[in-house]
């Protein structure tokens, strides 16, 4: 069971997922518009954020920025705005998922699952430190270097780095990075592995035209190594 929090300005949406999430056992709280949801954040201290980026008096980007500056709460948006642009400037502003609409309450319920799973996993005993091919990953400090300097990643793209530095050499394919990494279903659509592995090949001085460490085999996945 959790505490979630939903600012959704469609009455009839927020009044459904209301009532799916209430039956599934979570405690719900509320706001059709961005300033409420804000106020409820504060006051309701809520365990999972679920944000429409379609909001009547604020712009749901600006909600994300406001809500990260303030709280570490786990923040998935939820709207009709589909396109990967749209997805990589939620992702980028903060939120720990996207989910494109319409979506059913099973989806939304195991999505909230995960980012809390997520969110947890930092109680667990952190694996011990790792470094292939010059980069070095400490699971403990969650810290990582490219040839002894400092890379500075997302939570994610540390998750993502970390699940794929273990396997040096291994095809790792986007529905085990999915189940394995963001703890949610494949869909064949979803193009959040794809995005994260673009910021990461940034982040290490490479390209997908020209790789280096991070290496896509075509209709299987990506693998992590240097090149023979």
């Amino acid at each position: 069971m959790a505490k979630v929090l939903i600012v959704e300005d469609d009455g009839t949406i927020r009044t459904g997922i209301v009532r799916a999430l209430t039956e599934r056992g979570h405690v719900v709280a509320a706001a059709g518009t961005a300033m409420d949801g804000l106020k409820l954040a504060v006051a309701e201290a809520p365990d999972v954020v679920l944000l429409d980026l379609g909001l009547p008096d604020l712009d749901g980007r600006e909600v994300l920025r406001m809500l990260r500056a303030v709280s570490a709460v786990p923040i998935i948006v939820v709207t009709a705005r589909r396109t990967e642009g749209e997805m990589v400037r939620a992702l980028d502003a903060g939120a720990d998922d996207y989910v494109v609409k319409p979506y059913g309450a099973d989806q939304i319920d195991a999505r909230i699952r995960a980012v809390l799973r997520r969110g947890g996993a930092s109680a667990e005993q952190p694996d011990p430190a790792i470094e292939v091919d010059g980069v070095r990953i400490d699971p403990r400090g969650r810290t990582a270097t490219l040839d002894g300097a400092p890379l500075d990643l997302t939570p994610r793209e540390f998750d993502l780095l970390h699940y794929l530095a273990a396997r040096p050499g291994a095809v790792v394919s986007k529905r085990e990075l999915l189940t394995e990494v963001w703890q949610v279903p494949y869909t064949a659509a979803d193009k959040t592995v794809d995005v994260h592995l673009s910021w990461l090949r940034r982040k290490l001085g490479e390209t997908a035209q020209e790789p280096r460490r991070l290496h896509t085999v075509r209709r299987v996945g990506v693998k992590f190594g240097l090149a023979p």
